[in-house]
């Protein structure tokens, strides 16, 4: 199944969607992905664009911080210039941020790898986590 996603520009000062930039097919992995927008840096007047992902499923309270401490947020390194955990969600989340570009294919490429590197990182996660339910409720 694809799923269109569509790509708009946040505005810094109210935090409004205020313009579409593009729209992307994306075919796998798209279930991670909690939004995904594009902003203006301040300092550099650079677009940034910011992709915020997740778990495919609701996760249990033990497995919150064991997914935590097992992800390794820099295998993004080559794609991003961030990605930093986001601990205010229900279940884990981490921002990814990379400079936006202008050619949609390009675009659509990057967002995609980055897909596809948390999906593997996430199944590698869960089967380092899977034996350790009992060493985390036992932490609490």
């Amino acid at each position: 199944m694809e799923t269109v996603v569509v790509i708009m520009q946040k505005d810094a000062k109210t935090g409004f969607l205020d313009k579409e930039l593009a729209s992307l097919t994306i075919s796998e992995n798209e279930e991670l992905i909690v939004n995904l927008f594009v902003l203006e840096d301040i300092e550099t007047k650079k677009l940034k664009t910011h992709i915020k992902l997740s778990t495919e499923r609701d996760v249990e309270d033990w497995e919150y911080s064991a997914i935590f401490d097992y992800y390794d947020t820099d295998i993004f390194k080559e794609y991003a210039e961030s990605a930093i955990e986001e601990e205010n969600y229900y279940n884990p989340a981490w921002e990814i941020i990379f400079n936006y570009k202008d050619n949609i294919d390009e675009l659509e490429e990057i967002i995609i790898k980055i897909l596809s590197i948390h999906r593997n990182e996430l199944n590698e996660v869960y089967e380092i986590i899977k034996d350790k339910e009992s060493e985390y409720n036992e932490k609490k």
